[in-house]
């Protein structure tokens, strides 16, 4: 089968790789569209983790065309959704049930073969049926969604709430979202993008900011006049991040959830956390939030009509990277079949 081989730092290359036996609680899954994220980039660039030579992608979708002894209810033809994080259930954070916290946490398309291939072997327990209304292609937003799912159960937000979204590329619009369906009174998006602005403004967002034309600061004053309940920084720039913490109210909520390049560092003023009583949260992956989120697409109340979608074969996988790397793109997708 063809795949998306990533042998060391700079260095992915389309390749053939034979497929192996299946264990028995295993399935093979035939890949019909893989989400291209940040990760994938960091993993590529050498600045994330990640354990080569591996098969990369880790949002991905398919049709199961064969199984193991013990597939766990999965059938030749069922179209599944997969969950990459696969836990120990073992260790300390297992047994408290901070899934995503394992200390033996590992990945598909980062520690174990994923889904820039023709086909993926997946263990069935990281498997989720989807409805027949959704489409293949929407599943492969299923994995970002559900980290954002999570991103929002940590931000507490509450009916009524202003909440401030730095960065309005895939994750940030997906948090708009959220963010109104959770009671949210008040969306502000801050994106130097045009483009993504629109995309902004198109799917609900109260106001939008151009930073490098409005002084953030005293606009988001000037809207909310004490500033922003819950901030959400999902930009993973260090500038952004320490922007986070001027816009939040005293008592307000400051969430670090997008990933800053390893080893940047922010100054914080410990004396502004305390006299405003700051409560900062981070949010790492996504701990049972998969079935939420495929209910949240099924329903309809997540909508990708108006993101920008470039979809490109395996052959293709460098200019995928390319176009999220450069900002040309909401969303690139391989699709193996094209």
């Amino acid at each position: 089968m063809k795949v998306a081989l990533f042998e060391k730092p700079h260095q992915l290359k389309v390749t053939h790789k034979d497929l192996r036996k299946l264990n028995e609680d295993e399935v093979l899954v035939k890949v019909t569209a893989c989400g291209v994220c940040g990760t994938d980039l960091h993993i590529v660039e050498g600045s994330s983790r990640s354990s080569p030579p591996v098969v990369l992608g880790h949002e991905y979708a398919g049709i199961i065309t064969d199984v193991g002894n013990e597939p766990n209810g999965f059938a030749p033809g069922d179209h599944v959704a997969v969950d990459p994080n696969i836990a120990c259930g073992t260790c300390f954070y297992c047994r408290r049930g901070d899934v995503h916290l394992c200390k033996n946490l590992r990945a598909l398309g980062v520690d174990i073969d994923g889904g820039m291939a023709e086909f993926c072997i997946v263990p069935s327990s990281q498997l989720y049926r989807l409805p027949s209304t959704l489409t293949l292609e929407q599943a492969a937003f299923i994995e970002p969604l559900s980290c954002a799912v999570h991103g929002i159960d940590r931000a507490q937000i509450r009916a009524g709430d202003t909440v401030v979204i730095l960065g309005g590329g895939t994750v940030g619009l997906l948090m708009l979202q959220l963010a109104t369906i959770s009671g949210a009174s008040r969306v502000i998006v801050v994106e130097p993008v045009e483009w993504k602005r629109g995309i902004a403004t198109r799917i609900g967002a109260f106001e939008v900011l151009d930073p490098t034309v409005v002084k953030v600061f005293e606009c988001i004053m000037d809207l909310t006049g004490e500033g922003a309940d819950v901030v959400i920084e999902c930009a993973g720039r260090p500038e952004t991040t320490s922007l986070s913490l001027t816009l939040a109210r005293r008592g307000g909520t400051v969430e670090w959830f997008g990933v800053c390049p390893l080893g940047a560092t922010v100054q914080v003023e410990p004396n502004s956390v305390y006299f405003k009583e700051l409560t900062i949260v981070g949010s790492y992956v996504n701990p049972h939030t998969f079935d939420r989120s495929i209910a949240l697409i099924a329903a309809n109340k997540i909508s990708f009509r108006d993101f920008v979608i470039d979809k490109f074969p395996l052959d293709r996988v460098h200019e995928a990277l390319k176009s999220l790397a450069e900002g040309k793109t909401i969303k690139s997708l391989i699709v193996p079949t094209l």
